[in-house]
């Protein structure tokens, strides 16, 4: 890791620039030494700053004059490379956490004209006759019955696909293309996965997937927007033997 590895190095660097003992600051760099330990030394406090929102000055003081003397260590060299690199991987993984989380509710602010259309679609939608809503909310109409065995997660499938938006705008089609598709069950969006696994081969349904189960508030390319249930004819053509 980037962030841990110039951590170690420069506090092992600024370890050999004093023993304790200040010096008032100095006011110009004359030597290549001077200015290399003047960078290392900036250069660590803004990977700090960068890296963590508070620390404390006397405890990074006090593990840098442990260190010099090699007395009073409060950790062994190897469990400081184990806990530094442990403690920036969560850091960095509550960072990633609160962006998305940011990202999600800027999206359902400026898209909650698209999340309640596609909620007061599939609350509509539930009702109609043949439509059968699942545990996950799924909602699926048989089309045409198949026949044989039902696929697993990792089968291979031969499909066909319509992709529309609840107002029928079509956003992706294999049927259009004239092109079946091959793909392992799993490798789609949950809703999608999820009814293929309901069918057999033979089978067409129509599945309206809520966005829970599709993109949710992940931006897309095209005309999907975050939070928009989404609708496709499915059939499935074959399931490929290996």
């Amino acid at each position: 890791m980037r962030i841990l590895k110039g951590l170690v190095i420069i506090t092992a660097v600024a370890s050999m620039s004093s023993c304790g003992n200040y010096k008032a600051d100095v006011k110009s760099l004359e030597t290549g030494l001077d200015s290399a330990s003047y960078a290392l030394g900036m250069d660590m406090a803004i990977k700090v700053k960068a890296n963590l929102e508070e620390s404390s000055t006397d405890l990074f003081l006090q593990g840098y004059r442990n260190g010099m003397d090699s007395t009073n260590l409060l950790m062994t060299p190897k469990d400081l490379n184990i806990f530094l690199r442990d403690f920036f991987q969560k850091q960095q993984i509550k960072k990633r956490q609160a962006a998305q989380e940011k990202a999600a509710k800027d999206a359902e602010s400026k898209f909650a004209d698209v999340k309640k259309a596609s909620e007061e679609f599939l609350a509509i939608n539930k009702t109609k006759e043949g439509v059968i809503t699942t545990a996950s909310g799924l909602q699926y109409k048989v089309l045409k019955e198949g026949k044989g065995e039902n696929p697993i997660a990792t089968s291979k499938l031969k499909i066909h696909y319509h992709g529309t938006l609840i107002d029928g705008t079509v956003f992706d089609s294999s049927v259009d293309k004239k092109q079946p598709y091959d793909s392992n069950a799993n490798q789609f969006i949950k809703g999608f996965t999820e009814g293929l696994l309901l069918m057999n081969k033979g089978a067409k349904y129509k599945l309206f997937i809520p966005q829970e189960l599709a993109y949710g508030a992940t931006p897309r390319p095209g005309k999907i927007k975050p939070f928009a249930a989404i609708v496709f004819e499915v059939e499935l053509l074959d399931i490929i033997k290996k």
